[in-house]
């Protein structure tokens, strides 16, 4: 398989509603991402960023064109099949964190070990999350940025191929925010995951390998960056 072409996006268009009413989002995107790559994938409120990250996970199905990863059509796929692999080959981490308020943060992250055939050793992780010392408190004794943390160990702990962030800043205030882009930098170093994430904020492009910069549900721009930021240094 060719590892530059490991996440294929080809001719996706996606639309909501019947008939006049209909509103395309998607208009006929193509890009691909490499394996190990972190993409940011850029553009305002509206230009179709969440709906592509959402049929790049399975959560939704575009009307035609396709995505494959390593080579395997999600559109292929019957449900359960996609649910296998979704389970086995994609973390999410969201906006909100979406955590098992009853659970420690070591148990909401041993949620995403149950998941996987190969899951990372937890108590490293949590080290490596800056979580251990806090694994046994519930997620009403944690910060904003200790539950994204957490949010983020479960969906890395199954060891995905690709880790989907949907804005996983945008709850954060500007510290925060650049710790868990740090966090996420680090992960990608580490453990090698094809990172994908969509944000509104320019200034992680910065730190990406790749940008694919949106408006009106096209691709605008397609940037591969060849003078990376870390995320420590970024700035807005």
């Amino acid at each position: 398989m060719d590892k530059s072409r490991f996440l294929e996006i080809s001719d996706v268009r996606k639309s909501y509603g019947e008939g006049e009413s209909a509103q395309q989002v998607l208009r006929g995107m193509s890009f691909t991402v490499a394996k190990g790559e972190f993409c940011v994938i850029l553009g305002p409120s509206g230009s179709g960023k969440s709906t592509l990250l959402n049929i790049m996970g399975g959560i939704d199905s575009a009307d035609s064109g396709y995505i494959s990863i390593n080579g395997d059509k999600l559109k292929d796929m019957d449900e359960k099949t996609l649910t296998n692999y979704r389970r086995k080959h994609l973390g999410y981490v969201f906006q909100l964190y979406n955590l098992i308020p009853d659970l420690t943060v070591k148990e909401n992250v041993e949620v995403g070990a149950y998941l996987s055939d190969k899951p990372l050793e937890i108590d490293e992780l949590l080290k490596t999350l800056g979580l251990y010392e806090h694994r046994h408190k519930l997620p009403n004794q944690l910060s904003g940025g200790q539950q994204q943390r957490t949010s983020i160990g479960r969906a890395i702990v199954k060891n995905p191929d690709i880790l989907l962030c949907d804005e996983p800043t945008g709850a954060l205030d500007y510290n925060t925010s650049k710790e868990i882009l740090e966090l996420i930098e680090s992960v990608n170093q580490k453990y090698g995951n094809t990172v994908i994430m969509v944000t509104h904020n320019e200034a992680i492009q910065n730190m990406a390998d790749h940008t694919i910069k949106l408006r009106d549900g096209v691709v605008r721009k397609n940037i591969i960056n060849t003078n990376k930021v870390k995320a420590v240094d970024l700035d807005w």
